[in-house]
């Protein structure tokens, strides 16, 4: 994923010439207005993928629960979510994401003052920013939240979904069944997705 600093100075200056002409931010994905209500998912990393959240369980229960309140706040409908030591995702149906955004960066800036102040290192950059990608379609949704509940087995920290703690997961079990689970997981595959985007 961090590609960017093994690029030459002729390509990096290219592909900011290309964002400059295009409107782009330059260093970021552009966060497109909605208008009505719409599901997302939205994810975050660590800087550089460092496993700052990941230095303690209670942090990452923490994290979680705060991130939780955020994403079930008035307007918003929270259908998915994992927390992993180095990033996080959530499947959210919301009125506004833009509003959204505000309350996911105000969460991002608590978390790495409180952070920094742990571990004596003011000035450290905890948050990478926060992508939204639109859900398109009900397959589309299906296939977001069978990754989102898969993340921690994709990137091996769990065997099985369920033996990941900081996730909605075992809420989803209990609500949908185990074998809804499995044939859901066998109808929506996640494939590719994320291949590149959160390793």
């Amino acid at each position: 994923m961090y590609v960017w600093r093994s690029l030459t100075d002729e390509q990096q200056s290219q592909i900011l010439s290309n964002r400059r002409k295009h409107l782009r931010p330059w260093h970021s994905p552009p966060h497109f207005e909605n208008e009505g209500i719409q599901c997302f998912h939205l994810s975050a990393a660590c800087y550089e993928h460092l496993p700052i959240m990941g230095t303690a369980p209670s942090r990452m229960e923490e994290f979680e629960s705060s991130l939780v309140e955020v994403l079930s706040s008035e307007g918003c409908a929270l259908h998915a979510w994992c927390v992993l030591p180095n990033h996080w995702h959530a499947l959210v149906r919301l009125d506004d994401l833009k509003a959204t955004l505000v309350q996911i960066g105000r969460l991002h800036g608590r978390t790495s003052f409180i952070w920094n102040g742990e571990e004596g290192l003011r000035g450290r950059k905890c948050w990478h920013r926060c992508v939204d990608r639109r859900i398109r379609s009900d397959r589309h949704f299906y296939v977001a939240r069978n990754y989102i509940h898969h993340n921690p087995v994709k990137h091996g920290y769990v065997g099985k979904w369920e033996d990941w703690p900081f996730s909605s997961v075992g809420d989803f079990i209990a609500e949908t069944g185990r074998e809804a689970v499995l044939k859901h997981w066998r109808e929506y595959p996640v494939l590719d997705m994320g291949d590149g985007r959160d390793d």
